[in-house]
């Protein structure tokens, strides 16, 4: 065993008795990061415009800071992008994050120097955490590759402006730069095929052990190294050990990666976003995501289905359940106050606190009263390929309001098979049933004719890619919307359909 992997089970056996602190403590120490940040942000403009001073407890809070976007919090922004002080968070933020937006285009959520080092804190941890319960170790001496987007950083009236991956690939620790890859000049790389192309050329022969990115852009990665290597990922890489991966549940895909790979490798989940590092899984045997009480974030949560409601509740973690779908509120230390990040959640451990990410509060279907979530359908998605013998690449669903003649409406969803499965009928039979167990309204419009069994339209090879470039969205931290209440993705899709 090398020096390195010694001295990283020595640190990681420290780091995982200090979670256990405030894994023991959740109630103590969310309360604890509350009053800090009503304290600090108290003299910032938008603490003195809500009466910091005044905010004892989270009625308090409930009572001064209403529930916000990034559109509806967006003039406060404006100030600290203009190059303003002390505005959201004491002084200025080293970093604005750029993200797309919905209806004004790009977005630019303020990261500060505290924030950025519970992120840096919270990837790190998440590696030292699974060191510590699996005793794996030796990846650390081979090499890593974190598919992400360009580290080059534009300059926004002093402050530094890009992606956050690409923000991140600045605090890589000196210790694993020399294990880093790809290289700086090919990270910088901004057309997305371009540059997997020479991600590829610059890692088929190297000895990878980690490999991080998102599900479907790390496919198109193993995708291009099997056809340029002739063999499986595994045979490439014997020593690959870990992948590591956010913004998508991975279930989906695990099939065709175990097909692409050529084995099994161990994963570990994370849920970061540019407002925040959330959650990371825990553990190798249980499902879920441990939520990151002690890193700055103050969390809230709204049942789902309340949401929309004048008069929605506000819950703190003393109050949640398992199982109900909670769209997830937070306050944080870079400044973004009763912020509604879009994300839902569910709990599935109330000892420690554990979630697993059940969509968008945007992205649902319920255009006959269903509301169906990513959840429910990646869930019967991932029965289907269980219960069959196909693999698929990618896939999104929509409902079909306006059918042929004669037809009752009914949920199509575009899929894109690495493998067709050999019985289709058992396949769709299949997914249908599963959403129908998960979701009683779904069910009842099924058995009361409201609806018919729902629809595959076959995506050919390579067809979501294509749609994704068409759009301007190839790569990076740009997902595919798993499923929408209109049919403007459905529509766009169907041009890539099967002939």
């Amino acid at each position: 065993m090398s020096l390195k992997s010694i001295a990283a089970k020595i640190f990681a056996k420290r780091v995982a008795k200090k979670t256990e602190k405030w894994v023991n403590h959740p109630l103590e120490t969310q309360d604890a990061v509350f009053k800090d940040l009503i304290k600090t942000a108290s003299n910032t403009l938008f603490g003195k415009e809500h009466h910091f001073e005044q905010i004892k407890t989270h009625a308090d809070f409930v009572k001064n800071v209403p529930i916000r976007d990034y559109e509806e919090l967006k003039g406060y922004v404006e100030k600290v992008v203009a190059g303003n002080a002390d505005i959201l968070w004491p002084g200025k933020p080293i970093y604005f994050a750029k993200t797309s937006g919905t209806t004004s285009g790009a977005k630019y959520i303020p990261i500060t120097k505290v924030s950025i080092k519970h992120q840096v804190e919270a990837s790190r941890n998440a590696i030292l955490n699974y060191i510590n319960e699996t005793g794996n170790v030796d990846f650390v001496d081979g090499k890593m590759i974190f598919l992400q987007g360009s580290p080059e950083l534009e300059d926004k009236n002093g402050i530094k402006l890009g992606r956050l991956s690409g923000i991140s690939a600045h605090y890589v620790p000196s210790y694993l730069q020399k294990n880093r890859l790809p290289s700086w000049e090919t990270n910088c790389i901004e057309d997305w095929e371009t540059k997997v192309d020479a991600i590829v050329d610059e890692t088929i022969n190297e000895d990878m052990t980690v490999i991080a990115g998102i599900p479907s852009w790390v496919q198109m990665y193993f995708e291009k190294l099997s056809a340029k290597g002739n063999k499986k990922v595994g045979e490439l890489f014997k020593n690959f050990r870990l992948f590591i991966y956010g913004g998508v549940n991975y279930e989906p895909y695990r099939a065709k990666f175990e097909n692409l790979i050529g084995r099994k490798v161990d994963s570990i989940e994370l849920f970061p976003a540019s407002e925040g590092f959330f959650a990371y899984q825990d553990s190798q045997s249980e499902k879920g995501m441990l939520l990151l009480l002690n890193s700055g974030i103050f969390y809230e949560f709204v049942k789902a289905d309340e949401f929309f409601n004048e008069d929605r509740e506000r819950l703190t973690l003393k109050d949640v359940e398992i199982g109900v779908n909670y769209v997830m509120i937070i306050s944080t230390n870079a400044g973004l106050w009763g912020y509604n990040l879009g994300d839902t959640i569910q709990f599935i451990s109330l000892k420690p606190f554990k979630v697993v990410v059940s969509g968008r509060i945007k992205h649902f279907i319920s255009a006959f009263g269903e509301h169906v979530i990513a959840k429910e359908v990646e869930e019967a998605m991932l029965q289907a390929v269980s219960a069959t013998d196909a693999r698929i690449n990618e896939f999104t669903v929509a409902p079909q309001i306006t059918p042929k003649e004669n037809e009752l409406p009914y949920h199509e969803w575009l899929v894109e098979f690495e493998k067709h499965p050999t019985d289709m009928k058992k396949f769709i039979e299949t997914l249908d049933t599963s959403l129908q167990k998960q979701n009683s309204y779904y069910f009842d419009l099924i058995d009361g004719k409201i609806l018919q069994t729902l629809k595959i339209c076959p995506i050919r090879s390579g067809g979501f890619q294509e749609y994704m470039k068409s759009i301007g969205k190839l790569g990076g931290q740009n997902k595919v919307q798993r499923l929408s209440n209109d049919r403007k993705v459905a529509d766009n899709l169907s041009r890539f359909a099967e002939e």
